[in-house]
């Protein structure tokens, strides 16, 4: 009887691995077209989803921050803080705000990573740098917080919170559905844009303000999701709100001459400096908290304490400040006091922002330029008053301006003014207190926006860390040539040539007989002791080697890599395991650097133009 067979018998690998072999091997013989129309389809379903998520998300918002308000104010409308806010005793309008920045402090320290609120800054982080990613839980808690600091009448915006919940929505969804880097910042732009347009009831500028801001570019594919997200997202925040505008604008709002628009141009130059002064007040509250006495915790409830004694004489600067706005829009201020208001309420908010309450910077940046705008129109219009649309128009215009300087966001925000009026010849005047704004302030801050300043101060420059991020992915190991042409420390000078003749002359790796790497020898390094063999036949391989070449270990990144190229003396590298043992592992050119680079470059185009396939 023959012995059995002792080699195993083969298994079929499980159901579920082999269906989805199967199922890569019919998606690989599809048309490329086909793929690229169902992943649209896909794109479409799931912006619509985000869109559902976001309104419903600014619904609840929005009613959270109404429900503490009239907890804490007995204010039925939280549009109107300041007015119930006037009548008020001293104490009612203080005490919210201390004891309300003391629970953000306190939620903050316990749930934050590093105990402080995050900002529409973390957004475009989370878009640049981090693939689209961010964490649900940290996103709910920084809406918690916000909702909190809002509540209680501090001096910050409602609409950056809800631009960061609505992206920390877009990116669970893109989280649950494993998409990949370029749906993921799709999807966390869908979140961001629909959080704008539901909260400005403005579709078309939520829209862009993704793109503008936080996908950082106008791919066609990431266009349509983020369309339909903001849509959606819009329609939700109608059937809830009702379909009035964010703000009360006068009927008789037009542009009388066209003269005026180097008047415009004025305030957009004094908008830019107001923006600049907004953004330093803002950082330099930020960079002095840590050094004030006390934990980190109680730095809100400091906050409440000095805007509390504030709001005694100006009630105007608590909340999102969308009372005074539609006075300024409406002329209804007097000159002394838009100045003042002006002036009290940037204060309120650096200190409110710089010192740990949760909130944004959109509502404050439009309050400060429409009070700004309206008492320059005063003005304006006492000079020249057969020339002047009026106070409300300016203060439109400033409104605009300021919140374009301070956001980066010039086409957007015009265009949520164009979508709030409806008037074109004042949108052009608009825009071009916008340019003069965002170009005054970029030249005195030297940052595009807030937003970018924030991600300075943490050592992060969003445009060059991502080229570097995907140069990180890629590592010498996948470009290196593992035979290079090696020659023996103790080889005479004959087996010196031989070699040369032997690589092509390419340079050689000097080892030792163990393969550690002693040296490197260039062509044109030996070349006179090769024309002069007599005077050089007793000089090793070692002896005519650099002894000190440099090199590159096996785990560095293409971006090491690069930033010793001009260390070279020519187009070859050599690679070692590690600097301890240098062992020889290979050799790199500078071709395959420069060829691995513009793949990356390629694959970073790819990503902004939305390819599906990345």
């Amino acid at each position: 009887m023959a012995p059995p067979d002792p080699s195993p018998v083969p298994r079929r690998p499980p159901l579920g691995r082999r269906v989805r072999a199967q199922v890569m091997r019919r998606l690989a013989r599809l048309d490329p077209r086909h793929v690229a129309r169902a992943t649209s389809v896909r794109m479409g379903a799931l912006a619509i989803l985000v869109g559902l998520l976001t309104g419903g998300g600014i619904i609840l918002f929005r009613e959270g921050i109404a429900l503490v308000q009239a907890l804490s104010f007995g204010a039925e409308d939280h549009t109107q803080l300041a007015t119930v806010a006037a009548g008020l005793p001293w104490w009612a309008v203080i005490l919210p705000l201390v004891v309300g920045g003391l629970a953000v402090g306190l939620l903050h320290r316990a749930l934050m990573p590093d105990g402080r609120p995050e900002t529409v800054s973390h957004v475009l982080e989370a878009a640049m740098l981090r693939g689209g990613r961010m964490p649900l839980g940290r996103g709910l808690v920084a809406a918690l917080g916000s909702l909190v600091s809002l509540g209680v009448g501090a001096s910050v915006g409602r609409e950056g919170p809800a631009v960061h919940l609505g992206a920390t929505l877009g990116a669970a969804i893109a989280r649950l559905t494993r998409l990949g880097h370029t749906g993921s910042r799709t999807l966390l732009g869908c979140g961001a844009g629909a959080a704008v347009a539901a909260s400005f009831n403005a579709p078309i500028a939520g829209a862009l303000f993704a793109h503008e801001v936080v996908v950082g570019h106008y791919a066609a594919s990431a266009f349509a999701p983020v369309v339909i997200s903001s849509v959606t997202a819009t329609v939700i925040s109608r059937l809830w709100f009702g379909d009035a505008p964010a703000f009360i604008l006068p009927d008789d709002l037009i542009l009388t001459s066209f003269l005026e628009f180097p008047a415009f141009a004025v305030l957009g130059l004094i908008s830019g400096v107001l923006a600049a002064l907004f953004m330093g007040g803002m950082m330099a509250v930020g960079y002095a908290a840590p050094r004030l006495p006390g934990p980190s915790w109680a730095r809100p409830a400091l906050a409440g304490l000095l805007v509390g004694g504030l709001a005694l004489h100006w009630p105007e600067i608590l909340g999102v400040g969308y009372e005074v706005t539609d006075q300024a829009l409406n002329g209804d201020l007097l000159l002394d006091a838009a100045v003042a208001i002006t002036l009290v309420k940037l204060l309120a908010t650096a200190l409110c922002l710089g010192l740990g309450f949760g909130g944004g910077v959109f509502s404050p940046s439009l309050t400060l330029g429409a009070v700004a705008g309206c008492a320059f129109g005063l003005v304006a219009s006492g000079v020249f008053p057969d020339l002047s649309s009026g106070a409300g128009a300016y203060a439109i215009a400033g409104m605009g301006a300021a919140a374009a300087a301070v956001l980066g966001a010039p086409i957007s925000t015009s265009l949520i003014i164009f979508e709030l009026t409806a008037n074109y010849a004042l949108t052009i005047a608009v825009m071009i207190a916008v340019v003069m704004a965002t170009t005054m302030a970029q030249a005195l801050t030297g940052h595009r926006s807030v937003f970018h300043w924030q991600l300075a101060r943490r050592g992060l420059d969003v445009d060059t860390d991502r080229q570097r991020l995907v140069l990180r992915d890629v590592r010498v190991r996948d470009l290196i040539d593992r035979h290079p042409p090696t020659v023996l420390a103790g080889a005479s000078l004959a087996d010196v040539a031989q070699a040369f003749r032997a690589s092509d002359g390419r340079p050689l790796c000097v080892v030792d007989p163990a393969g550690r790497l002693l040296g490197s020898i260039v062509l044109t390094d030996v070349a006179e002791a090769l024309f002069n063999r007599e005077e050089h036949a007793e000089r090793t391989a070692l002896d005519l080697a650099m002894t000190d070449p440099p090199v590159l270990e096996l785990s560095e990144t293409l971006d090491d890599a690069l930033g010793r190229l001009e260390d070279l003396r020519d187009p070859h590298m050599s690679v070692v395991r590690d600097r301890d043992s240098m062992m020889l592992a290979g050799v790199v050119s500078d071709r395959a650097l420069m060829q691995a680079h513009a793949r990356a470059l390629t694959q970073l185009r790819a990503e902004d133009r939305g390819d599906p396939s990345r």
